[in-house]
């Protein structure tokens, strides 16, 4: 059976800003993105950035994170089993790391929703390295 085995993982960046006054009706809308890069002693780094913000004016509210996890993989694996196994692995650290942000920061936790990747189209370019 394939393997991918996460053996850390870091947060490189977190953003935060909260501009809202009063009482305002926010409408949240999230983006995810998520990149593997492939490495050729067994080894892979994903990149995972989650973002939540108001849709109608992003610059009042909205919260930012990257987390990075490294991970151990059979060489014989489907690139796209890694990316989706990566995904799985890193999401739960993302969306509690939103949440936890929002809350400590006195506004109500932003919860991300779950995401079914297996549902999801996987968009994935490889690039050749060619001297031309």
């Amino acid at each position: 059976m394939a393997k991918v085995h996460m053996q850390a993982y870091k947060v490189s960046e977190i953003i935060f800003n909260n501009k809202v006054n009063g009482k305002v009706q926010l409408k949240l809308s999230n983006k995810i993105s998520h990149n593997v890069k492939y490495s050729n002693n067994g080894t892979c780094e994903a990149v995972m950035t989650v973002e939540a913000f108001d849709k109608e004016h992003k610059d009042v509210l909205n919260v930012k994170a990257t987390v990075h996890g490294v991970f151990i993989i059979d060489r014989e694996t489907e690139k796209e089993f890694i990316h989706v196994e990566t995904f799985k692995e890193l999401f739960p650290f993302a969306k509690a790391l939103i949440a936890t942000i929002s809350s400590n920061a006195g506004v109500p936790p932003i919860m991300i929703k779950n995401v079914d990747i297996e549902k999801q189209e996987i968009y994935r370019f490889e690039m050749n390295n060619r001297d031309e």
